[in-house]
């Protein structure tokens, strides 16, 4: 039964894990996210999707414009 408990904990925690939430990182403090800076959370971000990404093509990604593209599926939240 301890085995079962301990197995158990173990996928629960891990299971957690899996689902966290992709974090982009302002590193220039700037309050906009630029392509390095989304590329560094969303590897397969290309210049194609971030300029898609970017709705006013002011060539930064508001956290606005962030949210848009999670809830319409474009990038994983």
């Amino acid at each position: 039964m301890k085995k079962f408990v301990l197995a158990f904990g173990a996928l629960a925690a891990f299971g957690s894990v899996a689902h966290a939430q992709t974090v982009v990182t302002d590193a220039d403090g700037n309050g906009t996210y630029s392509i390095e800076e989304m590329t560094a959370a969303y590897p397969d971000m290309t210049p194609e999707l971030f300029a898609e990404i970017d709705a006013n093509a002011d060539g930064a990604v508001d956290a606005d414009e962030l949210t848009a593209a999670q809830e319409a599926g474009k990038i994983a939240a």
